[in-house]
């Protein structure tokens, strides 16, 4: 066989070849191929090792159908006419059996997708107050996840979840909600330390009566017990003394505690000075007022 001949036939051979396993190509896990012959939609090709035709065939474009996540900041009005700034951050993916339409019939599924959330955003927020707001943040979020889900099941898309991050109002309005926090707090602590301070002062109180109260029982107590141990040696002494009275018995105790007590304070180290009447008529007429004053009181504890 000539050589000659033999080299355009294996260049043929080999150009034959070449072809043939470049119309081999892989789909990675998690993502499918959109094949086309001549530009028209022919098949989806899944995960692996995959054939086209060569020249005919073509790969338009390829699918992922993991869960993406598009982040949004949405800028609204509430009811009482406070402007918030919403952060979005919406999850979503490809179905899987709809991988045609979520190729072909959206352009821009992230503006889509952020336009239908304008929509669902204005739909709500502008009919809350602020406080109304931060507390249905949750409640939004599934209006919007409920709302875009079935709209962009259309065109293939499923949203898996919307999520409300945030609720950011006006600086100036912020600041002015942290004061109103802050002076209903202290009112709280105000009144706490107000209770606290009311308190300490009813058991103050309370505890003083209770301490005068045990005082004055106690005083009642003393001079009862002086009275009957005055009696008792009143008796007593009568009984050995012929002729003399509780007047003279009760005169002659006072006198002798009163020297009794002269002699205590002469003989302690810190004793001031005093000076006293010491006449017999002095000395009679103190142990008089004593006598009266016990009597008076044992009259008044009887």
């Amino acid at each position: 066989m000539d050589p000659m001949f033999l080299i355009p036939v294996g260049a043929a051979a080999l150009i034959v070849l070449i072809i043939f396993l470049s119309s081999f190509f892989t789909v990675n896990t998690a993502e499918v191929a959109v094949i086309t012959h001549f530009g028209e939609f022919k098949r989806i090709a899944t995960p692996g090792l995959n054939w086209k035709l060569p020249f005919f065939d073509a790969v338009a474009g390829v699918v992922s159908l993991r869960v993406s996540q598009i982040s949004l900041t949405m800028e609204t009005k509430t009811k009482d006419n406070v402007f918030v700034t919403i952060p979005i951050s919406v999850q979503n993916r490809v179905r899987p059996e709809k991988v045609y339409d979520a190729f072909y019939k959206l352009a821009d599924p992230t503006a889509q997708i952020k336009s239908y959330v304008e929509q669902v955003i204005l739909g709500h927020v502008p009919g809350m107050t602020l406080d109304e707001v931060f507390a249905s943040q949750s409640s939004i979020a599934a209006a919007v996840k409920q709302e875009l889900d079935a709209d962009m099941a259309t065109f293939g898309f499923e949203i898996v979840n919307v999520l409300v991050t945030d609720i950011v109002p006006d600086q100036k309005v912020k600041s002015a909600m942290n004061d109103i926090n802050a002076a209903q707090r202290e009112q709280v602590a105000a009144n706490a330390r107000g209770e606290a301070e009311k308190i300490l002062v009813v058991k103050k109180a309370e505890a003083e009566a209770e301490s005068k109260a045990l005082q004055g029982q106690g005083i009642a107590n003393q001079r009862k017990a002086i009275i009957e141990g005055l009696q008792v040696s009143i008796e007593q002494f009568q009984k050995v003394v012929d002729g003399a009275s509780s007047k003279d018995v009760m005169q002659l105790v006072m006198v002798t505690q009163y020297f009794d007590t002269l002699k205590s304070i002469g003989e302690s180290d810190k004793t001031n000075t005093l000076f006293l009447s010491h006449s017999p008529g002095s000395v009679k007429e103190v142990s008089e007022q004593i006598l009266e004053s016990m009597l008076i009181a044992g009259r008044a504890n009887g």
